[in-house]
């Protein structure tokens, strides 16, 4: 099963493509498989007969499970099918990459990717931990209950009551008729990353208001000039000029990394995009050095993609902030949860007429649009936070500049 990101622990397969038995060339597409991000073809890697499959279609598996084994066509067994296998080794002949919070082996027992990404972010050291899994491996639940033993030594007061088990919700809503929807993988990582986020980053909030009066006099300019159709949206120029103050606060344009804070050259902004089920955030990349047109065409691009579960890796990994607009719904404003390893988001709402004083005392009417900005304190202090937020307030309330 092969790593499609870094926050990605597991995959379901989906399709085979081959059969065991079946001859298999370098680049044929082998099976098919779904995460909570995206769906995509997996090619072989090698020619051979395909002697094993180990992983039937619709069963999820973790990152660097192995899936089949294809077997030299000269010495290869006879076909095996899944069905008669014992249980697949995850870790058979799988070498992790270090980048990938470490080795898949720790001292001969291996540790899952989830495991390891959880020791990561909680300091538990996995040679303490003793694992449940089979053949002795360490698994994600083996390190939260390493890391809640090491949390009730040192601060037994915030010792939290275990969250009641399914059996026991049900059970308070078992005179009221209702569906029971099972979780896909897409609703559990997103339920995953951002419980974890609210409890692992320290978040705080800054709100401004923004006229935007300028802005939509030109938006409505440009788009009745445009002749290719292209219409720009407010999006179009948040994402522009956030891009464009984090250039202004290089500071703020980066993210924690556990041992150090990563600052980012260029300004890679990722947008929340609505898709059944969940939400994906794919990530517009030195979104500083291109037009509004062509940042318009690549999210309208790239929107597409992931309503359709067609987004590669490289099209959501990364980014130093997630822009979240739901002002399109009426909304005034709201606080959103930071998106894991990045280090702030901005909540947009919706664009309203207000009653606002002027220096003169008297009262006028103004496009105003309320938008919050959520920041990991980790790495953005309240006063590099407000400078950001100054920054991008007056790229939007002087637009001309968006348009260079």
């Amino acid at each position: 099963m092969p790593q499609l990101g870094e926050t990605v622990a597991e995959g379901k397969v989906t399709v085979w493509y081959k059969a065991v038995g079946d001859t298999v060339a370098a680049g044929d597409n082998l099976f098919e498989i779904e995460t909570d991000k995206t769906s995509m073809e997996v090619p072989a890697t090698t020619a051979g007969v395909l002697a094993e499959i180990r992983v039937a279609a619709g069963a999820t598996v973790p990152v660097g499970s192995v899936v089949a084994v294809i077997a030299d066509q000269r010495v290869a067994p006879a076909p095996v099918a899944a069905a008669s296998k014992p249980p697949f080794d995850a870790f058979e002949s799988v070498r992790t990459p270090e980048r990938n919070f470490g080795p898949a082996m720790r001292n001969g027992i291996a540790v899952t990717p989830w495991a390891r990404r959880l020791a990561a972010e909680t300091g538990v050291e996995l040679a303490a931990v003793a694992g449940s899994g089979p053949s002795g491996r360490i698994v994600g639940q083996d390190v939260r209950d390493a890391a809640r033993q090491v949390t009730a030594v040192q601060i037994p007061v915030l010792k939290a009551a275990a969250d009641p088990a399914a059996g026991d919700i049900k059970a308070l809503y078992a005179d009221v008729p209702f569906v029971e929807i099972p979780l896909d993988n897409m609703r559990r990582t997103i339920a995953l990353r951002l419980l974890e986020a609210k409890q692992r980053i320290p978040h705080f909030y800054l709100t401004m208001d923004v006229a935007l009066g300028q802005l939509l006099a030109l938006r409505g300019e440009t788009n009745a000039k445009s002749g290719d159709g292209l219409k720009l949206s407010i999006s179009d120029f948040v994402i522009r000029a956030m891009a464009l103050a984090l250039q202004k606060v290089p500071d703020a344009n980066a993210v924690w990394a556990h041992e150090c804070i990563l600052r980012f050259e260029h300004s890679d902004v990722a947008v929340a995009v609505a898709v059944p089920g969940g939400l994906l955030t794919p990530v517009i990349r030195h979104a500083e050095a291109k037009s509004l047109g062509a940042i318009s065409s690549e999210l309208k691009a790239l929107s597409e993609r992931a309503r359709g579960k067609g987004l590669q890796p490289t099209d959501y990994r990364g980014g130093s902030i997630t822009i979240s607009n739901l002002g399109m719904y009426g909304v005034r404003e709201f606080s959103a949860i930071i998106n894991p390893p990045q280090s702030a988001i901005l909540a947009v709402g919706a664009v309203e007429r207000r009653a606002v004083e002027a220096a003169d005392g008297s009262v006028r009417f103004e496009s105003l649009m309320t938008v919050t900005l959520s920041c990991d304190h980790r790495v953005i202090d309240g006063v590099l936070g407000a400078q950001l937020l100054s920054a991008f307030k007056l790229a939007m309330e002087a637009p001309a500049q968006l348009l260079a």
